[in-house]
């Protein structure tokens, strides 16, 4: 894709890219930063050290995992406002709102009250993104994406629970209202691979969107 000139454009400051497990939101992600020259804020699953072990017995080691990635992304929004002078553009591959759509998804009722606790505890003072991107697809499309991608561990994610984290993704965008919403199907469409359907999206942002809106490319745009 040739260099896209967006100096004379008023874009979003901070991008928050978001979806269940396998839908590509790391890969646009970076590809945004790429584009735009933001700063990248990552998820780091691979630093929480019992993550694996969730996967291979979900019921012990949910709580654990649920806290790690608590602390860690309350500190990656610390350093975030912390910085805001010195990187005041980016594009994140999270909310940090969703890490309670996880904890109710996986812990039990006590464990779910002892995470509220501790949040709470935190006092985490979240910016709001000025726009937030939702990638959606069907739980059996979301499935072969992670078994293609060859990572061990989540070779060991069951079709229910991701058929339970896609409800509970859909829940919580219904009801979300904090920041302009652009809500994506990317089942029949590649973002990260296609130019023809990453440049309309670029376009979309570009133009600065307020509300709830719909990314649909024309028939033409889309993956074969």
């Amino acid at each position: 894709m040739t260099q896209l000139a967006v100096s004379d454009k008023k874009l979003p400051r901070y991008i928050a890219v978001e979806g269940p497990i396998g839908v590509g939101k790391t890969s646009l992600t970076k590809r945004l930063a790429r584009t735009f020259n933001y700063e990248l804020l990552l998820e780091k699953s691979d630093e929480n050290p019992f993550l694996n072990r969730f996967y291979k017995n979900p019921r012990q080691h949910a709580l654990s995992t649920q806290l790690f990635f608590l602390f860690q992304r309350a500190q990656q929004i610390e350093d975030l406002r912390q910085d805001d002078l010195f990187t005041p553009v980016r594009v994140a591959d999270f909310l940090i709102e969703k890490d309670q759509l996880f904890a109710q998804q996986n812990l039990d009722t006590d464990e779910y009250k002892l995470y509220q606790k501790v949040y709470h505890h935190l006092t985490i003072n979240i910016p709001s993104p000025d726009l937030v991107i939702y990638l959606q697809a069907p739980t059996n499309t979301l499935l072969e994406r992670i078994q293609k991608r060859g990572i061990k561990a989540e070779q060991l994610i069951k079709l229910s629970y991701l058929e339970n984290l896609n409800h509970a993704y859909t829940e919580f965008f219904h009801y979300y209202d904090k920041s302009p919403l652009l809500i994506i199907n990317s089942a029949g469409i590649d973002l990260v691979h296609n130019d023809n359907d990453y440049q309309t999206l670029v376009d979309c942002i570009l133009s600065n969107p307020g509300g709830i809106n719909y990314f649909n490319p024309s028939p033409s745009l889309i993956s074969k």
